[in-house]
């Protein structure tokens, strides 16, 4: 870490404050339910490495989007290629982005086209009730899909009537507004929310146009009821995009532009009783339309694909003398239709579209069975299990992918923790087929497989909450896309990496200074510092170049601090060091240079300041106040200072 880096990083440290009223933040977080395993429990409870953002935190961390929230989480590493969350790459431990699972109130919304789209998320930020983000092999509780552990995006249920409207604007030509509308009746609760945003974008092409200009448009509807002993919610949400690509996959063409548009449909119900069961049924339908010359399928001809992902769940339950025991089975079946990805489709599958005729395609089956049984007593708890799970797509037949977790309470105040996971995951159809443009897939591509180590401790006391972990992970058979630098305009081609071995380690320490000191109206609310390490011992040969898992984030330390100033005036500030192992080849004018250069670590400071009056909110917003000059990708510069003004209106 440069000098500067460290004096800013010891300077904030002493920063604080935080909400208008003082809450016991860490307390409140040991007791929120999440799910690290396939039985929900109390996060106090749970012996796996899990970071919460709840509603305090998303409230008060300068981010309007849930992309961008997730950047403030360490363990998280989230590689952007346009701002807002146009277009993010989320990953955990050194992994890629198809590694993990994404989750919209438990129901699986991972892309299996592609991981760069699995981070399309319908719901604004002010329907969020909490983030639950559970790190390493998830493959027992979440799995196939789950390599390196799982993001799950909670929704809000409405507690009252009411309305609540977003206005805001910003540098590059920044707008967007929201609207929710809540009603909570005494047996049945629904919300609506849609809102919309744009951008010109901070970039332009060679020609002086535009091309990281975007529209985007979501919409989100919840609703639950409950019937005798039986609970019952459904969701449903849209999420279309547009936006200019720039050279987000590709630093030859400086014009690309993409159209996505998701929609998400579930039920899930919980019985109550002796016997609790718990079926949940879901859709997940996707288009994509990729230009790589904006506007112009003269030149180059459009990519278009339609997926459609239908999905089985059904757990159940019980309590015994012996503990709480858990089994079930899940089925999803994964279908894309596209003009690229996939086998010929016979002539009773091909499908025209409103732009183009889709005549290849693919269509998969993944079965899971599990078992999982739970103990908790008053010092010890112990969860551990197994997913036996089979895909139609690999010949590889059933295998079993187990897990263990275990937790002593030393002390009222300490707790360790222990525990070893397994899981795996299928290839994407874009690393399977995605042959155009520079690229080169291989088709027989093998399941990626991950086991993993962890320990570590667990602190809190009134006030103060230290949470700190160092895992192992083994993975073979990853897959990564490489390409020789020195050869001209040679491909990207997907490949299976022999095995790679990852060392790594978290610390977590959070302060609430107001608690401490038993002082409501102290300035000082809360600071936090987080820092996340991982080594990886797989090195690519000489003069190859890895496009994602020989290049992760080694180091990351993120440093935040409330405040406030007076009555209802919070201030938030956040500082984040990232240091990225890798390299990437030099293009100048669209023509690579055949030189290799490497990431630079930086630093990057946010801060927010909001005046709150009850029914209304006032706030302005600061990313990279510093304007600093950064890659997430090569040869994708992001933007610098971006500013942002809002107001939101409660009825």
């Amino acid at each position: 870490m440069k000098k500067s880096s460290l004096i800013l990083f010891a300077s904030m440290a002493f920063l604080a404050g935080g909400p208008c009223q003082a809450q016991e933040i860490n307390e409140k977080l040991e007791g929120v339910v999440v799910t690290a395993s396939r039985l929900p429990a109390f996060l106090g409870q749970s012996a796996r490495m899990v970071t919460v953002l709840d509603s305090l935190a998303i409230s008060s961390i300068p981010a309007t989007n849930i992309n961008d929230l997730l950047k403030f989480a360490v363990g998280v590493d989230v590689r952007q290629r346009g701002p807002e969350g146009v277009q993010t790459d989320i990953s955990l431990r050194g992994g890629t982005c198809e590694q993990i699972a994404v989750l919209l109130d438990g129901v699986s919304i991972a892309d299996p086209q592609t991981g760069h789209n699995s981070a399309d998320f319908p719901v604004p930020v002010s329907e969020i009730e909490r983030i639950e983000i559970l790190e390493g092999p998830a493959g027992r509780t979440y799995g196939t899909s789950s390599l390196l552990g799982a993001i799950n995006i909670v929704t809000r249920k409405p507690s009252r009537d009411g309305i609540e409207a977003r206005l805001e604007g910003g540098s590059h030509g920044l707008a967007s507004a929201s609207l929710s509308l809540r009603e909570a009746g005494r047996r049945a609760r629904h919300s609506v929310s849609a809102g919309y945003s744009r951008s010109d974008g901070y970039t332009r092409n060679s020609s002086g146009g535009l091309n990281t200009d975007f529209r985007t448009l979501k919409a989100f509807y919840k609703g639950d009821t409950d019937i005798k002993d039986f609970k019952l919610n459904w969701h449903a949400g849209a999420s279309v995009k547009d936006f200019g690509s720039g050279t987000f996959y590709s630093p030859r063409f400086d014009d690309q532009f993409e159209h996505t548009a998701k929609t998400f449909l579930a039920l899930q119900g919980q019985s109550s009783g002796a016997l609790h069961i718990r079926p949940r049924i879901y859709w997940n339908h996707g288009r994509d339309r990729f230009e790589l010359f904006r506007s112009r399928p003269d030149v180059y001809p459009y990519n278009y694909h339609r997926t459609n992902v239908l999905g089985i769940n059904l757990d159940s339950w019980f309590e015994s003398a012996f503990g709480k025991t858990v089994f079930g089975v899940e089925v999803r079946n994964e279908d894309i239709v596209s003009t690229n990805l996939g086998e010929p489709l016979s002539e009773s599958r091909k499908v025209r579209g409103e732009d183009a005729f889709y005549k290849v395609g693919l269509n998969r089956t993944d079965m899971g069975i599990f078992l999982e049984h739970n103990i908790i007593l008053s010092r010890f708890s112990f969860s551990g299990g197994a997913n036996v799970s089979r895909n139609t797509m690999g010949g590889e037949g059933f295998r079993i992918y187990p897990g263990a977790d275990a937790s002593y309470r030393i002390s009222p105040n300490l707790k360790w923790y222990a525990s070893y996971n397994s899981s795996l995951r299928m290839p994407s159809f874009t690393e399977l087929y995605y042959s155009v443009g520079g690229y080169k897939a291989d088709k027989n591509l093998k399941a990626e497989k991950m086991q993993s180590l962890e320990t570590g401790v667990k602190y809190l006391s009134n006030g103060i909450r230290i949470v700190g972990g160092l895992y192992y992970l083994d993975g073979r058979d990853l897959i990564d896309w490489i390409r020789d630098p020195s050869v001209p305009d040679s491909p990207w081609q997907s490949v299976n990496h022999a095995r790679i071995v990852s060392l790594g380690g978290e610390l977590t320490a959070r302060a609430e200074p107001a608690i401490l000191l038993g002082r409501a109206d102290f300035p000082l609310r809360s600071i936090s510092a987080s820092y996340a390490y991982t080594h990886q011992d797989k090195k690519a040969d000489e003069g190859i170049q890895s496009y994602y898992a020989l290049e992760y984030l080694r180091s990351k330390v993120v440093i935040q601090a409330d405040f406030n100033v007076l009555k209802c005036l919070d201030i938030n500030l956040s500082y984040r060091w990232h240091d990225r192992v890798g390299s990437f080849e030099e293009y100048i004018g669209g023509k690579g240079t055949g030189v290799l250069r490497t990431y630079h670590p930086y630093s990057l400071v946010d801060a927010k300041a909001s005046w709150d009056g009850g029914k209304w909110n006032v706030y302005l917003e600061a990313d990279n106040l510093l304007n600093a000059v950064y890659f997430d990708h090569g040869n994708i510069p992001q933007p610098g200072i971006w500013l942002k003004l809002g107001t939101i209106l409660r009825l």
